[in-house]
């Protein structure tokens, strides 16, 4: 019975199709985070990590019935709480949902999951990973108990809890895992398709023949070996295939990646990059309605610059494979269902690999934040901005000159094209420390005062606005 309300809520449940402006938006700015640096006041101490938690005690045998997914007790809900401010220098990741396809299409409420992809990067180290769950990993789902993967997210819409199905699958993914998640986007990949199409098609090189079957009336059809442009039905196609070819999800994740960094590529590409964000905020606007993610749209900005910094050789990609799993069946809803039971040991290798070069942690860099910042090289550009009272003087000089005397490089020394009452940065490329540096020195507080215009070819890293504020009140002699 009580199996049987749970279903009855899932079909309750019926949630919006994102429309293709919101897939627009994804690849825009989502796909620019795939995830610069975040404006806040310090650093805070980096991830800590916990122990991979094994399979359940007892062992399922095949064909026994589970009764899942049924909370075992009162649902208790994973708190939905905001993420902590990113410091800009701290590992960040991102779980991305696909949600599938055929749920939509029947109707039957609540979908579950189709993709989960871990995105991680890390700021110090320019470095990232992608890490591939398969669907039908065994794992426990926080206050349900055993059951696939893919359920996660349903339960938490079909139960309303706090945050809902993205919330509950990211916290399942977490404990699964064993690292921290800031950030979750979810993504119908059916409607994927009319982003690929908006950006006129993606350019991916095959590396095998393969028939796919697309959604919809449209007839099964071969995709050739080699580099081409595809357009967005047979992108999806390829990238949810799982019975082509004889490694089943394994096969489907890496081609999933492959689409990702074909998106990569094209999105984040030098001739594309700065189109892309210059028309992210209007995408932004249209689009907030239906998107659903716990990223402001400023980190997505943030983060994407810095994917944008970092190289494809730097990008580590890994998929829990057969090796790492044992293969068993359970029932679930009364139907047989395939599982995969992890094998804790073997994943928690892929885990550290992807998630740092040498180890469980990404710590961040010590010391004199002074000589850290000297240590990036950073271009200075003080202009005057503190029009209007007497202290305004020569403030760009002395200015200049006291940020000399410290050992930064001073690209240029002027006047500003209008009034500041408060001091500003005008962030071109990324210095985290730099920023940090000056953030203390300036006592930078609202948001307003950071200003990103991404812009490598710029004489200057950061230009410094100076305001009323500095001219009437700073430490120079």
């Amino acid at each position: 019975m009580a199996e049987r309300n749970v279903f009855r809520r899932l079909s309750a449940v019926r949630l919006r199709r994102p429309s293709w402006v919101t897939i627009v938006l994804w690849i825009a700015g989502v796909a620019l985070a795939g995830g610069v640096f975040v404006f806040v006041r310090g650093f805070v101490a980096s991830w800590t990590l916990t122990s991979l938690p094994g399979v359940a005690v007892t062992s399922v045998a095949p064909n026994e019935n589970t009764n899942l997914p049924t909370p075992t007790a009162e649902v208790v809900a994973p708190e939905d709480e905001l993420p902590p401010a990113w410091d800009g220098a701290s590992r960040v990741t991102v779980l991305f949902i696909g949600l599938d396809a055929r749920d939509w299409e029947a109707g039957s409420g609540a979908p579950r999951s189709d993709s989960m992809i871990l995105f991680t990067m890390d700021p110090l180290s320019k470095t990232a990973g992608i890490l591939s769950i398969p669907r039908d990993m065994w794992v426990n789902i926080p206050g349900f108990g055993y059951s696939r993967i893919n359920t996660a997210y349903s339960l938490g819409e079909a139960y309303k809890l706090p945050g809902g199905g993205p919330v509950l699958a990211m916290k399942t993914v977490e404990q699964f895992i064993g690292v921290p998640i800031q950030y979750y986007i979810q993504v119908d990949f059916k409607a994927f398709e009319e982003a690929i199409d908006a950006m006129g098609g993606l350019y991916i090189c095959i590396p095998e023949k393969i028939r796919v079957d697309p959604i919809g009336p449209k007839r099964k059809q071969v995709i050739d070996k080699g580099c081409q442009t595809l357009p967005g039905y047979l992108v999806l196609a390829y990238a949810r295939d799982r019975k082509s070819t004889e490694g089943g999800d394994v096969d489907r994740a890496m081609r999933q990646q492959l689409v990702i960094m074909a998106l990569r590529d094209q999105v984040l590409s030098p001739e594309n990059f700065p189109h892309m964000l210059a028309i992210a905020p209007d995408v932004y606007r249209e689009a907030a309605a239906g998107l659903r993610t716990n990223l402001t749209f400023d980190d997505m900005i943030r983060l994407g610059v810095l994917a944008q910094q970092i190289p494809p050789e730097n990008i580590k990609r890994g998929i829990i494979d057969y090796t790492m799993v044992e293969l068993d069946s359970v029932i679930l809803g009364g139907q047989p269902a395939s599982i995969f039971k992890p094998i804790p040991d073997k994943i928690r290798v892929l885990r550290d690999e992807i998630f740092t070069p040498g180890g469980a942690l990404s710590p961040m860099a010590t010391g004199d934040p002074l000589q850290l910042a000297l240590a990036e090289g950073p271009r200075l550009k003080v202009l005057n901005g503190a029009w209007g009272v007497a202290q305004s003087a020569g403030l760009a000089g002395r200015t200049s000159d006291y940020l000399a005397a410290q050992g930064f490089t001073i690209a240029g020394v002027g006047d500003a094209s209008r009034h500041y009452d408060v001091t500003t940065l005008v962030v071109h490329n990324a210095k985290l420390y730099t920023m940090r540096y000056l953030l203390d020195l300036f006592r930078i507080q609202g948001k307003n005062q950071l200003v990103i215009k991404y812009d490598p070819g710029a004489d200057s890293d950061i230009e410094i606005q100076l305001g009323t504020d500095w001219a009437l009140n700073n430490p120079m002699p």
